[in-house]
């Protein structure tokens, strides 16, 4: 909010408790019936802000809004689909399996990798439940903990090596910024590590050869259209040490905009400043929203 040019743009700021309740009040999902209201900007993460559900809101009430859109963004937080639509484009991902929250195997695990393996809730964000381990009585936890924020369960195989991110903007051409790399402060870029002890570093740009970075910048826009991602999305990535392969991780349909988050940091090295990528990014939202309403729902 403090970025944008209040002689161009009047903000009117809503806020939605943990517990689903907005203030002032809800934006109504029927066209028409938000005045006022010319372009919505979600600044939400995780269930109910990420996976396409304020989405779904936004299009019945016919308001552009910034970001991708219902499909992309719920198979963007589903991390089981999101590796479908990658490896059907023919992109790299880790090996991984999937087991429903009620059928946990801890013999099915081990039977499939080595230790130490990831565990994650198939859908939420900001490393919420997610564990690494080394162990068969820490992969027994770490499994329990993750079915406790999802139906589904992934395991995947754990990769030593460098943590990559890379920007990517735009719609339907979209292009990609130079990519960093993140140097975690624990074993892993957890949700503490994110949010809360902040001594994380970050080398901007990425410590990579320079063909290293041309193929994430190309993988991580391959990621953005093979989700069918709109306006922002943060593609992050795995370079293992002893092979040198490149593994996509996820994709970010909501980047953080946090004083520690590297997406408006990475178009800032690239040259587009924070206050224009903003301004940007609603642009690219009101392009969307006049292609979609050119189009027609009933005969």
């Amino acid at each position: 909010m403090a970025a944008l040019d209040r002689e161009r743009f009047e903000v009117r700021p809503f806020l939605i408790s943990k517990e689903g309740r907005w203030k002032p009040g809800p934006i109504l999902p029927e066209p028409g019936a938000n005045p006022g209201i010319d372009v919505v900007f979600p600044v939400l993460h995780g269930t109910f802000g990420e996976d396409g559900t304020i989405q779904g809101l936004l299009e019945l009430a016919g308001l552009p809004y910034v970001g991708a859109g219902v499909f992309a963004s719920s198979a963007s937080m589903d991390k089981e689909h999101m590796k479908r639509l990658f490896q059907a484009r023919g992109l790299p991902v880790v090996e991984y399996i999937v087991q429903p929250s009620g059928a946990l195997n801890v013999d099915a695990a081990l039977k499939a990798f080595e230790l130490p393996v990831f565990v994650k809730p198939a859908n939420l964000g900001s490393s919420v439940g997610i564990s690494k381990a080394h162990t068969r009585a820490e992969l027994n936890d770490a499994l329990k903990l993750a079915a406790q924020f999802d139906r589904k369960v992934i395991v995947e195989r754990a990769i030593a090596g460098q943590e990559v991110e890379c920007a990517v903007l735009g719609n339907d051409r979209p292009e990609a910024a130079t990519p960093c790399e993140i140097l975690p402060s624990r074993e892993f870029y957890d949700y503490e590590d994110k949010y809360i002890l902040n001594t994380s570093k970050v080398e901007l740009p990425a410590r990579i050869t320079a063909a290293q970075m041309a193929e994430v910048r190309r993988l991580g826009v391959e990621a953005f259209l093979a989700v069918e991602c709109s306006g922002m999305g943060r593609v992050d990535f795995l370079l293992e040490s002893a092979t040198g392969r490149i593994y996509l991780n996820e994709i970010n349909t909501i980047p953080g905009f946090t004083s520690i988050s590297m997406y408006p940091k990475m178009w800032e090295h690239a040259g587009l400043p924070f206050a224009r990528l903003v301004e940007r990014l609603i642009e690219l939202a009101l392009e969307r929203h006049a292609a979609r309403q050119s189009l027609r729902y009933s005969l």
